[in-house]
């Protein structure tokens, strides 16, 4: 609330450096915003009284406009990015999609790798879990398993998400 908004009728006032002028009537409080050429902006409106600083308001709202766009830019929106494998993959195969999956991982998207089990494939769950390991296993160097496999229906779902530079091991390890 700012000005005329404020329907308190006192207000604590802080001056534009910060300094206590005091509590008075909303009325004085406007007057004396008004001879300082600035706004009076509620800062604590469940106070008692209600606490009222001395600002540029416009430039408060620029300010506040241009954080929130800095911030905005520096946000990375991360996707994720499917990869299907199938349990009965060849190693030809299984080499292409872990190429992929590089590529997704290194532009920082997580992966999501399943697998669909058709027919009596869903009888032998290890063999879908071994190509899981396997996959994630060709892939240590790039991601991290975020989310195991585990099994959901006819489909057994793994979760890698980019390896961050803390977590990359080093030479020594």
């Amino acid at each position: 609330m700012v000005n005329r908004q404020i329907r308190a009728k006192e207000v604590r006032v802080i001056g534009a450096d910060g300094e206590q002028l005091g509590i008075m009537p909303i009325d004085d409080a406007l007057r004396v915003a008004e001879n300082a050429a600035l706004d009076l902006a509620c800062v604590a409106p469940n106070a008692k009284p209600p606490v009222c600083r001395l600002i540029d308001y416009d430039k408060h709202r620029f300010e506040q406009a241009k954080r929130e766009k800095e911030r905005r830019r520096n946000q990375r929106i991360i996707t994720v990015k499917e990869v299907q494998l199938s349990a009965t993959i060849e190693e030809n195969d299984i080499q292409v999609k872990a190429r992929r999956a590089v590529r997704f991982l290194t532009a920082g998207d997580k992966v999501k790798v399943t697998i669909r089990f058709r027919g009596r494939q869903i009888t032998h769950p290890e063999i879908g879990l071994e190509v899981m390991r396997d996959f994630a296993e060709r892939l240590k160097d790039v991601g991290i398993v975020e989310k195991k496999p585990s099994t959901e229906g006819r489909h057994m779902i793994m979760i890698m998400a980019p390896i961050s530079p803390e977590d990359k091991p080093t030479k020594s390890e």
